[in-house]
């Protein structure tokens, strides 16, 4: 599977969240940024709402 399907089965509740899905989302976060690099016309494309609800997981840390 690539990143992309990955992260969509993610989405859908078809995949559990896991550490290939922060791998995926690490890739995807570089890719974007490599393609904003590309000039201002690409400056504004951004993940969807839902793209960055599942990246905050990633950030989240437990306690306990």
């Amino acid at each position: 599977m690539d990143h992309c399907q990955i992260v969509r089965r993610n989405l859908s509740g078809k995949r559990a969240v896991d550490e290939e899905t922060f791998a995926s989302l690490a890739v995807l976060a570089e890719r974007l940024e490599r393609v904003k690099r590309l000039g201002n016309v690409f400056s504004n494309i951004e993940f969807s709402p839902d793209i960055e609800r599942l990246k905050s997981r990633v950030n989240a840390v437990p306690v306990g």
